[in-house]
């Protein structure tokens, strides 16, 4: 992500608003990027990171895996950061419309679709909760392994199987433990992401020329 001297001096407020940090400096970093983007900092205690999802999303970054999304929006928000990194294939589960007629949903079946196609990728699901629905049902059946899965679609089921399930799986996550995750905190994560593991890339690209 570009900064500006605003940009910088917003961070620094919520620097200061936060306080002690108790995570990881790269989850600490994912977390103020999310409080930047929505203005919120409750967020400082809703992310939940399973083990090893920053070190898993910054291997597949780093090797083009592909970013499967559920909405337009999000593939738009990062389409300049990710080509001006590692250059990974995007696509979008609501651009597979040509669907039989079945009880899914358009995002579900385009997922469902694009989840077959690259079994190992990143998905990234900011508004559809049908859509994780479908990539757990092919977790389970062992037709799918993703490299990461961010799940922030908003959860106003205090039952939620499917984001327990994926945080108890062995698929490295990152998703909301709250109602008020959507496609803004989905693209934000993914943007902190893309930048983590380039300055990680960055770096290793500089030793190895020492």
């Amino acid at each position: 992500m570009e900064w500006h001297i605003t940009d910088a001096q917003s961070l620094a407020i919520i620097d200061h608003e936060i306080g002690d940090r108790l995570i990881s400096p790269a989850e600490y970093e994912i977390t103020r990027r999310v409080i930047y983007a929505t203005g919120d900092f409750e967020y400082k205690s809703l992310i939940n990171f399973s083990e090893r999802a920053i070190q898993s999303a910054v291997a597949a970054l780093s090797a083009r895996t592909t970013i499967v999304v559920d909405l337009p929006m999000i593939q738009a928000g990062i389409a300049y950061e990710i080509q001006e990194t590692f250059a990974n294939p995007i696509f979008c589960g609501l651009e597979r419309m040509n669907r039989p007629q079945n009880a899914q949903t358009n995002a579900a079946w385009g997922l469902e679709t694009l989840a077959r196609r690259y079994p190992e990728g990143i998905f990234v699901i900011g508004q559809a909760q049908t859509a994780l629905t479908a990539l757990m049902s092919l977790i389970e059946t062992q037709e799918i392994k993703p490299s990461l899965i961010i799940a922030t679609s908003p959860n106003f089921n205090d039952v939620n199987s499917n984001q327990e399930q994926l945080q108890n799986s062995l698929i490295p996550n990152i998703t909301i433990n709250s109602n008020k995750g959507n496609a803004v905190v989905a693209t934000a994560i993914l943007d902190a992401l893309i930048d983590l593991a380039w300055q990680a890339h960055g770096k290793k690209s500089s030793g190895s020329e020492e």
